[in-house]
């Protein structure tokens, strides 16, 4: 009776506290609770992880089956995939090793090792100087719902505290959020936070403590948990559970970090831009809808660039033509073509393989050697970026208007388009042939394999871990050889030879040798054929050919690709058939794509993806219906700094510029059984869409949506 009475005191003092609604502080810091989410310690609150920022979490406070809290394992992923949307994962164990099919296991109990998903979303229509308000839901899909809950929350900030009230429903036989929660945490320090809640069942009292982002170089923020008092029934021995989390940004290159550029003075009167004639001044706003729109742009100043150009005022043309040319040599840009005339019009042709996380920067960091070297006042110009001397993006604009851009962060006037364009006439070339050829230099490429499995029956976390490397040598126009090799650096005991993950397991050595040829065709569509050798757990010979549409503005891709294998000691053959769609919503950095047809492992159906982009680095969420329904969580990051090394006389070394790995879990059945290579297509570095197509963006809308990028890259790089 003593503890029903005393429960309800937190909620009566949140009542009188939350009524008071008046001036609204700086919004305080977010944690995230036991399970994932925003919020206090067992129960939520209704703030956001912010866009772009992930979390690893880990805590000793297992809730066993919603019956018990044990001294266990929980590990915790966590998102901002959205302004107003967080997810979640979560890993809940007894153990870390134990084989549950084995009856050695010292514990008494039933193991549990369960793999679950949360979600919430807050209210974004809610005024903020009244309350914000989100709604969740944890342990959503999956075969086996342990800790299914739902929820609506809402949280007030006033002065150093946030109070947070909230209904739920759940099946937890200790009530875990099966009613009417709420909680109250104090912040009177930016590193210090005292909290207590009633979680439905009882109430939590805890304290954190936060180390500083400058105290780990910049990285990320370091947070520590204590669950100091708990009046539950359901806990063992009185536990004092405890609490780790590490909070960063997913990329340093996300818009968000970026300044707000200024839009462009009143519009002019629009013309039409299907035909750009580069003889003549375009004006000042004479651009497409979507570049009337405030970008981001990262802090920089300006003052040397001004400087510069104004030293090179009284050069002749020719003179600053080939003074461009020279600092793109310099840049490590290859295949470099560039011309003038007497409009004047400077056309410039190259090739990006040092800005290999992402074509905007060298975009950015050519056009602003333009404006930096020619100071014609009427000068136009044309880039154009190809690879392996096919055009994938050009970009036209005036000089002058450009390095307005550059100096005042004024929104350009840039008409911007897929493939290749006709240059004007009457050129007159810096040199007989292109600079820095790119053929018959080899560029290595290095990057971790891996094979894992997650949360089973054998263990949290198996793996097999390879150090892979991609040699590549162009060729000739778009032709090259590619060979994979890897050397196998550690297998957990269940991926070792003659056990349960064998089948599995990594293999070292010749892993790819390939023989490609990418064409240019009509009306935005490129081809490209790979022909060799693969090796997949088993030797293949075999072909792999992709048909991609590119829509004009580089919104929409079409594509088709087909694949055709035949066993090298077996006379077997397999293959797969796909059509593909992928949209770019750059203004929201988000692609959304959809597969269907017969994939790698032979299984029919459809798989669709969204993919969060930050910076260069992005957060799927994909489903899949096949053989069976699975949805999983994969990120991508850049293994490779900003800008890599140069070609030199011997080739290139470099990072992986896009290393993707995932979590998938079956759904929609009673039994979670693992499954293998479902929904997928075989792995080859090279490929029409991260090869060709910087993973979808060199398209207008990217560009049009990135243009404060354009600018920082040439002010960190110039």
């Amino acid at each position: 009776m003593q503890k029903m009475i005393f429960s309800k005191k937190p909620l009566l003092a949140m009542g009188l506290l939350y009524s008071f609604s008046s001036c609204a502080t700086d919004d305080l810091k977010n944690y995230k609770n036991f399970t994932g989410f925003s919020g206090i310690i067992n129960t939520p609150n209704s703030q956001i992880m912010p866009k772009g920022f992930v979390d690893f979490g880990y805590n000793n406070q297992l809730d066993y089956f919603g019956n018990q809290y044990l001294d266990a394992h929980n590990f915790v992923f966590s998102a901002g995939l959205l302004d107003n949307f967080e997810v979640s994962g979560l890993i809940a164990t007894n153990s870390m090793h134990d084989n549950l099919f084995s009856s050695s296991s010292n514990d008494p109990l039933v193991q549990i090792r369960d793999l679950s998903f949360n979600a919430k979303y807050k209210i974004p229509f809610v005024p903020k100087n009244w309350f914000s308000f989100a709604l969740g839901a944890k342990d959503v899909g999956g075969a086996a719902n342990n800790y299914e809950t739902y929820f609506a929350v809402a949280s007030k900030e006033w002065s150093d505290f946030r109070f947070s009230l909230g209904i739920g429903t759940s099946e937890h036989s200790t009530g875990l959020m099966n009613g009417a929660f709420g909680g109250i945490e104090w912040m009177p320090l930016e590193w210090f936070a005292l909290q207590i809640e009633h979680d439905s069942e009882a109430v939590n009292a805890a304290a954190r403590l936060t180390v500083p982002k400058k105290w780990l170089f910049d990285i990320g923020e370091l947070t520590f948990t204590s669950r100091f008092y708990s009046n539950t029934d359901y806990s063992e021995n009185d536990s004092t559970y405890y609490g780790l989390n590490f909070t960063m940004p997913l990329s340093s290159q996300a818009r968000k970090n970026y300044k707000e550029i200024k839009p462009a003075p009143a519009i002019a009167a629009e013309k039409d831009l299907k035909s750009p004639d580069l003889s003549k001044p375009t004006l000042l706003n004479e651009r497409v809808s979507e570049n009337k729109k405030p970008v981001i742009a990262k802090a920089g100043t300006s003052e040397d660039y001004i400087a510069h150009s104004s030293k090179v005022q009284n050069v002749s043309l020719t003179s600053q033509v080939h003074r461009l040319k020279l600092a793109l040599i310099e840049d490590g840009f290859e295949n470099i073509s560039i011309g003038f005339n007497d409009t004047p019009n400077i056309v410039v042709k190259f090739e990006n393989r040092v800005f290999n996380r992402n074509d905007i920067d060298a975009l950015g960091l050519v056009m602003g050697r333009i404006g930096e070297f020619i100071t014609e006042d009427q000068a136009r110009f044309l880039i154009q970026l190809e690879k392996s001397d096919i055009a994938l993006l050009n970009i036209q604009g005036s000089v002058a208007n450009y390095r307005q851009f550059i100096e005042q962060g004024i929104s350009p006037d840039l008409d911007i388009r897929q493939g290749s364009v006709a240059t004007p006439s009457g050129m007159m070339w810096v040199g007989n042939t292109a600079e820095q050829s790119p053929y018959f230099l080899p560029r290595v490429t290095f990057s971790p394999a891996l094979a894992a499995t997650y949360a089973t029956e054998l263990g949290v976390y198996d793996f097999s871990l390879a150090l892979r490397a991609d040699i590549e040598v162009p060729l000739w126009k778009g032709a090259g050889v590619n060979v994979t090799m890897q050397e196998v650096v550690a297998d957990t005991e269940d991926f070792e030879k003659g056990d349960s993950f064998e089948g599995r397991r990594l293999k070292g050595g010749l892993n790819q040798a390939v023989f490609y040829q990418a064409v240019e065709l009509p009306f935005n569509i490129y081809n490209l054929t790979q022909v060799g050798m693969f090796r997949d757990y088993f030797d293949y010979y075999g072909f792999i050919n992709e048909t991609t549409w590119v829509s004009p503005g580089g919104r929409h891709q079409l594509s088709a690709n087909i694949a055709k294998f035949e066993y090298q000691d077996y006379e077997l053959s397999r293959d797969y058939y796909l059509a593909e769609y992928q949209y770019n919503w750059s203004e929201q950095d988000i692609t959304l794509h959809a597969s269907m047809g017969k994939f790698w492992a032979l299984d029919e159906g459809v798989k669709v993806e969204s993919r969060f982009w930050f910076g260069d680095s992005y957060i799927a969420i994909y489903a899949a219906d096949t053989v069976s329904q699975q949805v999983g969580i994969s990120f991508s990051i850049p293994l490779s700094s900003r800008k890599d090394m140069s070609v030199t006389p011997y080739g290139q070394v470099k990072g992986n510029e896009a290393w993707r790995h995932g979590v998938t879990t079956r759904i929609g059945e009673s039994h979670n059984a693992l499954i293998r290579g479902q929904a997928s297509k075989m792995y080859t570095r090279i490929n029409m869409e991260r090869t060709f197509l910087n993973q979808g963006r060199n398209s207008s809308s990217y560009v049009y949506a990135n243009l404060a990028r354009l600018r920082e890259a040439f002010l960190t790089y110039k």
